[in-house]
């Protein structure tokens, strides 16, 4: 498949790259530093601004798939403002390019833990994710009020942690995958196991779910 990957240098991104090329898929990155990714058979990196609509109109056209791992930077003093710009220019493009497929890494903390509860509402919640977690939280809703594009929001487990890929996971929607000690996480090497599987066999659409030990 083609496959685009927005946020392709960063932590996700990165890996969702590698998982994509190790099953032979043709990768087209997209980072605001290309020159970070190292040259590998299957991928072309290419610098881009996604806020930049048109151009990125362009890298879509005859793309079968496009997982954004968007992020504006964690110490981005505007993340909120700058996520939601940035995310209502990915859909727009991909609405304009007619993109088979979106799936969008979100964040933890739309789950609920509760009902009526999320996460991000939680005093547990870290202050200094806080405007991301609630930039995500938006973008989720506007993708639920999306009603052209096939896409699918992905959560990650509330820890998303360094580790190995051994390609188990359990999948949930709207709470978190919990496992046998009361805590919900998963190794990004994981979680793009979990995304590129839902590249190859789709079966979220329209919808959110998460994924966990």
């Amino acid at each position: 498949m083609r496959v685009t990957v927005i946020g392709s240098t960063g932590r996700v991104g990165s890996q969702l790259v590698a998982e994509a090329l190790e099953r032979h898929h043709e990768v087209t990155g997209i980072s605001r530093h290309a020159e970070r990714a190292s040259p590998r058979a299957g991928l072309h990196s290419i610098s881009l601004d996604v806020t930049r609509s048109d151009e990125l109109v362009r890298v879509l056209a005859g793309q079968d798939a496009l997982v954004s791992a968007f992020n504006p930077g964690w110490k981005d003093p505007d993340i909120y403002d700058d996520y939601l710009r940035g995310a209502r220019s990915i859909l727009a493009a991909a609405r304009t390019s007619e993109a088979s497929r979106i799936i969008w890494i979100g964040g933890a903390g739309s789950l609920f833990v509760a009902p009526g509860l999320q996460l991000v509402d939680t005093p547990e919640f870290p202050r200094t994710y806080r405007a991301a977690g609630l930039a995500a939280r938006e973008t989720l809703r506007l993708f639920q009020q999306e009603r052209v594009l096939d896409w699918a929001v992905v959560s990650p487990a509330v820890q998303l942690e360094d580790g190995p890929r051994t390609a188990v996971y359990r999948v949930g929607t709207d709470a978190p995958v919990v496992g046998a000690h009361g805590v919900s996480r998963i190794s990004v090497a994981d979680l793009a196991v979990a995304v590129v599987d839902e590249v190859e066999r789709p079966r979220f659409h329209r919808r959110r779910f998460t994924v966990g030990y």
